[in-house]
Protein backbone atom coordinates (compact mmCIF):
# COMPACT_ATOMS: atom_id res chain seq x y z
CA UNK A 1 0.00 0.00 0.00
CA UNK A 2 2.82 2.54 0.92
CA UNK A 3 4.38 1.72 -2.38
CA UNK A 4 1.71 2.69 -4.37
CA UNK A 5 1.27 5.65 -2.88
CA UNK A 6 4.77 6.57 -3.00
CA UNK A 7 4.59 5.93 -7.10
CA UNK A 8 0.91 8.00 -7.12
CA UNK A 9 2.50 10.81 -5.53
CA UNK A 10 5.63 10.28 -7.76
CA UNK A 11 3.97 10.03 -11.08
CA UNK A 12 1.64 13.44 -10.43
CA UNK A 13 4.45 15.25 -9.24
CA UNK A 14 6.81 14.80 -12.02
CA UNK A 15 5.22 12.78 -14.62
CA UNK A 16 8.64 10.59 -15.39
CA UNK A 17 9.67 8.89 -18.33
CA UNK A 18 10.44 5.64 -16.18
CA UNK A 19 10.02 4.96 -12.60
CA UNK A 20 10.58 2.19 -9.87
CA UNK A 21 9.81 1.94 -6.48
CA UNK A 22 10.90 -1.21 -4.84
CA UNK A 23 10.02 -1.90 -1.39
CA UNK A 24 13.65 -3.12 0.07
CA UNK A 25 12.24 -3.60 3.55
CA UNK A 26 12.83 -7.28 3.25
CA UNK A 27 16.63 -6.53 3.09
CA UNK A 28 16.42 -5.02 6.54
CA UNK A 29 16.14 -6.33 10.06
CA UNK A 30 12.68 -5.07 10.80
CA UNK A 31 9.31 -7.37 11.23
CA UNK A 32 7.77 -9.01 8.38
CA UNK A 33 5.28 -7.07 6.29
CA UNK A 34 6.97 -3.71 7.29
CA UNK A 35 7.05 -1.26 4.47
CA UNK A 36 9.64 1.23 5.63
CA UNK A 37 12.55 1.05 3.19
CA UNK A 38 12.34 1.82 -0.47
CA UNK A 39 14.02 2.43 -3.68
CA UNK A 40 13.03 4.85 -6.04
CA UNK A 41 14.34 4.88 -9.50
CA UNK A 42 12.77 8.48 -10.82
CA UNK A 43 13.35 9.44 -14.76
CA UNK A 44 11.98 12.76 -15.85
CA UNK A 45 12.72 15.50 -17.51
CA UNK A 46 11.92 18.18 -14.96
CA UNK A 47 15.53 17.33 -13.66
CA UNK A 48 16.74 19.12 -16.61
CA UNK A 49 19.50 21.75 -15.33
CA UNK A 50 18.89 20.49 -11.62
CA UNK A 51 21.51 19.35 -8.94
CA UNK A 52 20.76 15.78 -6.98
CA UNK A 53 20.38 17.75 -3.83
CA UNK A 54 17.57 19.85 -5.76
CA UNK A 55 15.85 16.84 -7.42
CA UNK A 56 16.07 15.12 -3.88
CA UNK A 57 14.82 17.93 -1.90
CA UNK A 58 11.55 17.96 -4.05
CA UNK A 59 10.72 14.82 -3.63
CA UNK A 60 11.15 14.56 0.00
CA UNK A 61 8.74 17.65 -0.06
CA UNK A 62 6.23 15.50 -2.20
CA UNK A 63 6.61 12.24 0.29
CA UNK A 64 6.77 14.42 3.27
CA UNK A 65 3.63 12.43 4.72
CA UNK A 66 5.05 9.22 4.05
CA UNK A 67 7.99 10.10 5.49
CA UNK A 68 7.28 11.50 8.52
CA UNK A 69 4.69 8.51 9.43
CA UNK A 70 6.11 5.35 8.24
CA UNK A 71 9.10 5.62 5.69
CA UNK A 72 12.15 4.96 7.68
CA UNK A 73 14.92 5.21 4.40
CA UNK A 74 14.45 5.86 0.98
CA UNK A 75 17.47 5.32 -1.51
CA UNK A 76 16.92 8.25 -4.68
CA UNK A 77 18.43 7.96 -7.82
CA UNK A 78 17.24 10.90 -10.16
CA UNK A 79 17.88 11.05 -13.71
CA UNK A 80 16.67 13.15 -16.48
CA UNK A 81 16.44 10.95 -19.67
CA UNK A 82 19.66 11.75 -21.45
CA UNK A 83 21.54 11.10 -18.03
CA UNK A 84 19.16 7.44 -18.23
CA UNK A 85 19.75 6.81 -21.58
CA UNK A 86 23.91 7.23 -20.66
CA UNK A 87 23.18 4.38 -18.35
CA UNK A 88 21.64 2.24 -20.85
CA UNK A 89 18.58 1.56 -18.09
CA UNK A 90 20.76 0.34 -15.03
CA UNK A 91 20.29 1.52 -11.42
CA UNK A 92 22.80 0.53 -9.29
CA UNK A 93 22.31 -2.07 -6.39
CA UNK A 94 21.38 -1.27 -2.78
CA UNK A 95 24.05 -2.10 -0.61
CA UNK A 96 23.03 -4.59 2.23
CA UNK A 97 21.54 -3.42 5.77
CA UNK A 98 24.29 -2.81 8.04
CA UNK A 99 21.50 -3.62 11.01
CA UNK A 100 20.73 -6.96 9.83
CA UNK A 101 20.92 -9.74 12.04
CA UNK A 102 21.80 -7.52 14.96
CA UNK A 103 19.56 -8.56 18.11
CA UNK A 104 19.82 -6.17 21.11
Amino acid sequence: MIRQQIEAKLRAAFEPFHLEVTDESYRHNVPAGSESHFKVVLVSDRFTGERFLTRHRAIYAVLSEELSATVHALALHTYTIKEWEGLQDTVPVSPPCRGAGITA
